[in-house]
């Protein structure tokens, strides 16, 4: 199937009529929900305006009294409903909140802005993982047990990657000083990010 002007003319005048994507693509026949929103999107009508009940049900009792008072306004043609507004007329005619703008991308080969670190470990922790890691058995993958400290020590991709081996706490993967390590009391990681 391929999107011929006529049909894509179809599925702009449905999408600003707010059918849904299954509609049009049934209405279309041939092509799926999924390729109708692709398209869509792909065209630039995502932004559709909405109708919304809570603002006509907020509104003021003193505008809709305004608004009876005007005379009923004549539909506009089809042409001209069928060209969108620029998504930010939309968006400053419909009172929507606009969306902050990212932060800024650092350029390549700059240096990152320091950012505080919620996994900082304590220096009192590392030394005893130091001092922990000089007595361990220092075990390959395929000697671990259930009884074997599991903490990764090194590059993976190397050969001197290797196990703790040291005997674990009960319930935990590691022993004494890596699990200091890897499970920190709540309270401490929640002071830290302040």
């Amino acid at each position: 199937m391929s999107w011929t002007d006529e049909r894509v003319e179809v599925l702009k005048t449905m999408w600003g009529e707010g059918k849904s994507a299954s509609q049009i693509a049934k209405e279309l026949g041939g092509v799926t929900r999924n390729a109708v929103i692709g398209k869509v999107h792909r065209l630039g009508l995502s932004n559709r305006a909405t109708t919304s009940t809570k603002a006509s049900v907020k509104e003021k009792p003193a505008a809709s009294a305004a608004k009876k008072a005007e005379p009923a306004a004549k539909p506009a043609p089809k042409a001209a409903a069928a060209k969108p507004a620029p998504a930010a007329a939309r968006a400053a005619a419909e009172n929507v909140r606009p969306i902050p703008a990212r932060k800024a991308i650092v350029p390549a080969g700059q240096p990152l802005p320091p950012q505080p670190s919620a996994n900082e470990i304590s220096p009192e922790a590392l030394a005893r993982v130091s001092e922990v890691e000089k007595k361990s058995k220092k075990i390959s993958l395929m000697e671990l047990t259930e009884r074997t400290c599991k903490w990764p020590v090194g590059d993976p991709a190397t050969d001197d990657f290797w196990f703790c081996g040291l005997p674990s706490e009960t319930g935990k993967p590691y022993c004494e000083a890596h699990v200091g390590v890897a499970f920190q009391p709540m309270s401490s990681r929640r002071d830290r990010r302040r």
